[in-house]
């Protein structure tokens, strides 16, 4: 087990991929950023030079510690270039095929005492440690998205999950100026076992008429106060995320208050994602996002 993390592996990146990388990096650990696809690596840096940037203007971070940063995060094209890690979190695509066949290609490249970790917001922490080497030393680390933005971490244990690799876990968040919360290893974990049912049922709400996509914003936004409407939220997400989502909920709990909404389901046959793809429950295509219902 190693002592100190220094060295961090991010694998995916995408938007929380590049999110946890940004975050890292500014809290002075060297990054080691990889992505099946060496286009993405170089976006993922990209975006997160646009975001530092951002941070700079608004008076949060200073000139130096961007250029610091962004000097701390490297390219690693290739599995065997996160050798030197102490802990890799994982923060691909939410598949749990995609995210086992990863562990199990990276575990023969890592030093027997690195950590690993999955950002996933779903899928169970056992499962996913039990196809690895290490079981004792591996952890759910849940960021929520925008990484650089949200307070909250969502800390999980697996079975597993020795007390060494726990604590090590809620040092390493905490020193990324995170606050993290402790959930049990059931599907979805707190936040989105809440939170997705809620945009499930705005959907719902949607098919069945009972609304339309500006009224049902509108109402949660100024009758629940909540800073973002649920059809709003769910375009940021990704409808194909709260669809894996809420299968993981109705697959993982057996119960019928789970069951993705049939219009959630067209959309993502559709290829309607959200804000990625610029048509969901909003078209962006426009200056401004219009309902497409």
């Amino acid at each position: 087990m190693p002592v100190e993390i220094k060295k961090v592996g991010v694998i995916g990146a995408g938007q929380m991929g590049n999110g946890i990388a940004h975050v890292c990096a500014l809290a002075g650990y060297d990054v080691y950023l990889n992505d099946l696809d060496p286009e993405r690596i170089r976006a993922g840096i990209a975006t997160i030079n646009g975001n530092m940037a951002r941070q700079v203007s608004k008076g949060h971070v200073t000139e130096e510690a961007r250029q610091a940063a962004l000097a701390r995060i490297q390219v690693a094209n290739a599995t065997e270039d996160l050798a030197p890690c102490d802990l890799v979190i994982e923060s691909a695509t939410e598949r749990e095929e995609v995210k086992r066949k990863i562990f199990i290609g990276l575990c023969p490249v890592l030093r027997p005492d690195a950590l690993l970790a999955s950002n996933t917001s779903s899928i169970s922490i056992t499962r996913l440690a039990a196809v690895t080497d290490r079981p004792e030393h591996f952890i759910g680390v849940h960021f929520m998205n925008p990484v650089p933005l949200m307070e909250l971490v969502e800390l999980v244990r697996g079975i597993a999950t020795d007390d060494a690799t726990f604590d090590l876990a809620k040092t390493f968040v905490s020193s990324l100026g995170k606050t993290y919360a402790v959930a049990e290893d059931f599907p979805a974990f707190i936040v989105n076992r809440i939170l997705l049912p809620m945009i499930n049922e705005a959907i719902y709400t949607l098919y069945e008429g009972v609304g339309s996509v500006d009224a049902i914003d509108k109402a949660m936004r100024l009758g629940a106060n909540h800073p973002m409407g649920p059809l709003q939220l769910a375009d940021f997400i990704g409808l194909d995320t709260c669809l894996a989502i809420m299968q993981v909920l109705h697959e993982g709990l057996a119960d019928s208050k789970y069951r993705p909404c049939p219009l959630l389901v067209k959309y993502v046959e559709a290829g309607w994602l959200g804000r990625k793809t610029h048509r969901g429950f909003y078209d962006y295509r426009g200056e401004k996002p219009v309902p497409t219902r």
